[in-house]
């Protein structure tokens, strides 16, 4: 009887520790691979540097197209500018125009 008492109290120890080990595992494997990890935070990084790019070349795109819009304000148009929107815009070639046809290479 002695020794069945013994071996619970031993098998309750081993369980209790083997239990608070595999928590510990548990909480430091996502510490290192989960989606905050120190795994994730080099993914993060190499995602801000490629939306940083993104940013910086759709600003560029947007200062160019705010300076074509601005030359076809009402206060200040442009007439080159003007014309060349509208020539565009109605598939319009003056017959003093140039045009050269590009086919597929």
């Amino acid at each position: 009887m002695v020794s069945r008492a013994r071996l619970k109290a031993v098998m309750t120890g081993l369980a209790l520790y083997a239990i608070a080990a595999a928590i510990i595992a548990y909480f430091g494997v996502n510490a290192y691979t989960g989606k905050y990890g120190l795994n994730a935070r080099v993914e993060l990084d190499q995602e801000i540097a490629t939306l940083t790019a993104e940013l910086s070349r759709l600003k560029a795109e947007r200062v160019t197209a705010d300076k074509r819009v601005a030359l076809l304000r009402s206060s200040s148009v442009d007439p080159d500018m003007l014309d060349e929107r509208a020539r565009y815009q109605l598939d319009y070639v003056d017959k003093r125009d140039l045009v050269q046809m590009i086919g597929p290479n």
